[in-house]
């Protein structure tokens, strides 16, 4: 008989560790899952709170550029290079300000001064984006290592569809345009904005 009460503990033991041992694959495959699901939901809201900063940038921008055209005593040219961030009247949390000598940490932004200041007491510069992951921001695809930046430039009727401003071709407002950072400035790019 105490053969057959080892016997009966050991089954009832192996019979535990194949419980646990079934629950604890269920635990990892639900947590590897539920990992999955945070990390794509965590890039589609960067990549939507991201784009959403743009446009709403982009929306100030016509603003500003519509007022600056109904004053008589300002001009478009004049506008290339602001803080864009500026114009809004909410505060971001993951706008830091000034770049300074580093660029922002993964997933804020930051303004670049590229000249100290100017006459009207005003930054010159641009817009800078760190992506936290590899995302796609207003038609530009993304890396980690790699910040995304924009200008604040003019926009001009193009009639002759060239890209180019020619000397008759009248500005229409501000927009944002796409640059290449290169080690502490800027290349203009033929990217779409």
């Amino acid at each position: 008989m105490p053969t057959a009460r080892l016997s009966d503990a050991n089954v009832q033991r192996n019979g535990r560790r194949l419980r646990m041992l079934v629950a604890l694959t269920v635990l990892f495959l639900l947590w590897w899952y539920l990992l999955g699901v945070v990390d794509r939901e965590a890039f589609r809201a960067e990549q939507m709170s991201a784009n959403m900063m743009l446009s709403q940038m982009r929306s100030a921008l016509v603003v500003r550029g519509a007022e600056v055209m109904l004053a008589r005593d300002q001009r478009l040219e004049n506008q290339v290079g602001l803080n864009p961030v500026e114009l809004m009247e909410q505060s971001w949390s993951r706008y830091l300000g000034p770049c300074g000598l580093a660029l922002p940490a993964p997933g804020y932004w930051c303004f670049q001064n590229s000249t100290e200041k100017t006459t009207e007491n005003r930054h010159r510069g641009w817009l800078i984006y760190q992506p936290a992951r590899p995302i796609t921001l207003a038609g530009r695809s993304s890396r980690v290592d790699q910040p995304l930046a924009w200008e604040v430039t003019t926009d001009f009727a193009d009639r002759n569809n060239n890209g180019q401003r020619e000397q008759e071709e009248r500005l229409t407002g501000l927009k944002l345009e796409p640059v290449a950072l290169q080690h502490g400035s800027v290349q203009r790019q033929d990217a779409e904005h």
